[in-house]
């Protein structure tokens, strides 16, 4: 079946960090993972370019708004390309395509009777692009902030609203019916308060600045930034027009979000697109934030954590692993260079890199570099093959969870057992009392990596790629229907080359 999944469009005030890699990443491991089972992707990304914050920013750089936004938009289709991210698309909100999409919405919502036009008067973030209720603000020395810590102003203006509390029931039932809608279940409880709580008609336009998608006959007026935005889910598919990949693709499998903006996806989004008649997402899915090495991360402080830096400083693959292997997600994470080395020098490095260094220089020493033919499993044999055989449904289901942290312990748990099948059954020592036995235990070793290899490919492509094209298997066989179809005998391996350079730990 189609699946469509997205990252949050990231805003251009400032220039890609890890939390624009983390979010991305994981949208990129299960959109590989649902190719590699045969499925068609559809997985988008993109920049959000619009809003006063973005028109403060480019004044402050003395550039012109669309100059500026051409800019550092760049920097974040350049992140896909050094996080090894397969995006099918990249999206602007400063495209006319999304110019006619936002407008033709626009239309409907209001020839539906769900948009009117009144005065907003009340408090707003500029860095937050969100308004906030009185009951809604802390106060720090004297001084009133957005529960974000947002300095926030008094605003009146005229301004068109969407009918919102007027969804508040439906939005209660679709939260009560899909249970998953929300993931993780922890944030569920707090969108639900605030529907139940807090729901007020919504201001979707501004006045007071001119950077955005002009409201569709009243030129005077600019869209929400959050109205533009979420738009961006359904121009990337071609909406208005019907058929094509609108079609096939709408609705969302899971939008990836930060925490900090999970309101606007469960509550507004749903709600505009119940107003247009429109499907609803499957799930949204909230992530944590990072600290680095215990610190809130902070441009005052000086401590955000450039993925290019890490890449450059680690490689692309064990930055890759760690990020989804050190935290559940959907939890907070501290950031720290230490577990960093610990995980790509003990599980990388140690227990899969040695696994395959051990496991084919054997073939290339003891069987002439020559694949053994495949073998009928004994009971030793089965004990730790059977949960290689059971890894794909297990995986299938943890990453359609988005439990990316216990795929990869599910993996590297069956990596341990290999490991020690291959210390148990001493292979090397085969060679001098069972020449059969040994070419038995090193073909199903070598099945084992192909396992591996296959199943890491989400996680690790490039590194996994090179270890599939040192096992023999051929491109057509790297999918996970064709892990149960055994390569034949005979095949003749490269030498093997070491898959992960081990990194010293930071003083």
């Amino acid at each position: 079946m189609p699946r469509y999944i997205t990252t949050p469009i990231y805003y251009v005030n400032d220039k890609p960090h890890i939390g624009h890699a983390y979010t991305s990443l994981a949208a990129d491991v299960l959109a590989r993972w649902w190719r590699m089972s045969g499925e068609e992707v559809f997985f988008l990304t993109g920049t959000d370019e619009h809003g006063q914050k973005v028109e403060k920013a480019a004044s402050d750089a003395g550039m012109s708004a669309q100059a500026f936004t051409d800019k550092v938009s760049q920097a974040f289709r350049d992140l896909t390309v050094t996080m090894g991210f397969s995006n099918d698309a990249f999206i602007r909100t400063t495209e006319p395509r999304h110019y006619a999409a936002c407008q033709a919405l626009w239309k409907k919502l209001a020839d539906a009777g769900h948009i009117y036009l009144g005065h907003y008067e009340g408090w707003y973030a500029v860095r937050d692009e969100a308004f906030y209720g009185e009951d809604e603000l802390i106060e720090r020395d004297g001084v009133k902030l957005a529960p974000t810590g947002a300095p926030v102003a008094w605003v009146k203006e005229p301004s068109y609203f969407l009918r919102l509390s007027a969804f508040a029931d439906r939005l209660i039932e679709l939260y009560e019916a899909n249970p998953d809608f929300i993931l993780p279940a922890t944030r569920r409880n707090e969108v639900v308060a605030f529907v139940k709580d807090n729901l007020r008609d919504l201001s979707i336009s501004r006045t007071s600045f001119q950077w955005g998608v002009p409201v569709p006959g009243d030129e005077a007026h600019v869209m929400y930034v959050w109205i533009d935005a979420l738009t961006n889910y359904i121009t990337a598919l071609g909406y208005p027009e019907e058929g094509g990949a609108f079609e096939k693709f709408w609705p969302a499998d899971v939008h990836f979000v930060g925490k900090d903006i999970l309101r606007f996806h469960t509550i507004y989004w749903p709600a505009m697109l119940m107003a247009a008649g429109l499907p609803l997402p499957r799930r949204v899915f909230a992530h944590g934030w990072w600290t680095n090495e215990g610190q809130k991360i902070s441009k005052s402080l000086g401590n955000v954590i450039d993925p290019v830096g890490l890449v450059e400083e680690f490689g692309l693959d064990p930055v890759r692993y760690f990020l989804l292997r050190e935290v559940p997600f959907g939890q907070d994470g501290d950031f720290s260079k230490k577990s960093l080395v610990n995980r790509l020098n003990g599980e990388l490095a140690d227990a899969l890199g040695n696994l395959a260094n051990r496991t084919l220089s054997l073939i290339q020493r003891n069987c002439e570099g020559v694949l053994p033919e495949p073998a009928a499993r004994s009971e030793a044999d089965q004990e730790f093959l059977a949960q290689l055989d059971a890894l794909p449904a297990e995986l299938d289901a943890l990453l359609g969870a988005q439990k990316f942290d216990q795929a990869l312990q599910a993996i590297f748990a069956v990596i341990r057992e290999a490991n020690g099948y291959i210390t148990r059954e001493a292979p090397w020592a085969l060679k001098k009392t069972d020449l059969a036995r040994m070419n038995v235990v090193l073909r199903h070793l070598h099945d084992a990596l192909r396992g591996f290899a296959t199943v890491l490919q989400p996680f690790m492509p490039a590194t996994m790629a090179a270890l599939l094209d040192q096992l023999g298997v051929p491109a057509e066989a790297r999918g996970l229907s064709a892990m149960g179809t055994p390569l034949p005998g005979g095949i003749a391996l490269p030498p093997p080359a070491p898959l992960f350079r081990k990194a010293e730990l930071p003083a």
